[in-house]
């Protein structure tokens, strides 16, 4: 599908996408920011978040949950690795390749699942050792900071960062979205969330989920 006019003509932006590479939610955003980039004239920022950080202090949890966090951690930290050694490019190429193996392929959040994504993102195997140790979790609870800063901790993953009026930015929770739009309708979607980041005091629209993430 070829870009509009009126897009090829418009200037440049950036959006900055918190994600955490476990979360599904996040996953189906991250698809829809990817085809954005193909017919808006994005460029998208990925950066980390944690749900094993949000949601550390939180006794409240069901214990399914908990059991999901503990493996949480090791994705997080070899995300911070592969930006901190080799870029944001490559944090994107890895988490395309995480995300593919935790949701789509339904692979186990483990080495093994690790080294692979890894190996396809180009990076090199030894980064998996980063999951096992906390020598990163300065620099993932800094990036999980700036993001979930522009929220409010009463939210998750993805956060989202947009132009807004005037030169400024304006971060939001989500979309949350399933499928991923493709086409025209990525295009729309990214043009009204820009249309209600241009509203000031635009806070939220929501409504009950009654379909699980589907991933294509």
């Amino acid at each position: 599908m070829s870009t509009p006019p009126a897009a090829e003509a418009a200037e440049r932006v950036t959006a900055h996408f918190w994600f955490d590479p476990a979360c599904p939610w996040a996953w189906m955003t991250s698809r829809w920011m990817q085809e954005v980039s193909t017919v808006r004239p994005v460029d998208v920022q990925w950066h980390v978040m944690s749900l094993a950080v949000l949601n550390e202090n939180r006794p409240e949890l069901p214990e399914e949950y908990r059991e999901f966090l503990k493996t949480a951690w090791g994705p997080v930290r070899v995300c911070i690795a592969a930006e901190e050694e080799f870029g944001q490019e490559a944090l994107g190429r890895l988490y395309t390749a995480l995300g593919t193996r935790y949701h789509n392929q339904g692979l186990p959040r483990e080495r093994e699942t690790l080294v692979a994504a890894l190996e396809e993102a180009g990076l090199p195997a030894r980064l998996a050792d980063a999951a096992d140790t906390d020598a990163y979790d300065a620099a993932l609870r800094k990036s999980h900071a700036e993001g979930i800063g522009k929220v409010g901790e009463d939210v998750g993953t993805p956060v989202i960062a947009v132009p807004g009026p005037d030169g400024s930015e304006v971060a939001f929770f989500g979309p949350v979205v399933t499928p991923a739009p493709k086409g025209e309708a990525a295009a729309r979607l990214w043009d009204g969330t820009l249309l209600v980041a241009a509203t000031p005091g635009f806070y939220e629209i929501k409504r009950t989920r009654t379909q699980g993430p589907v991933f294509d």
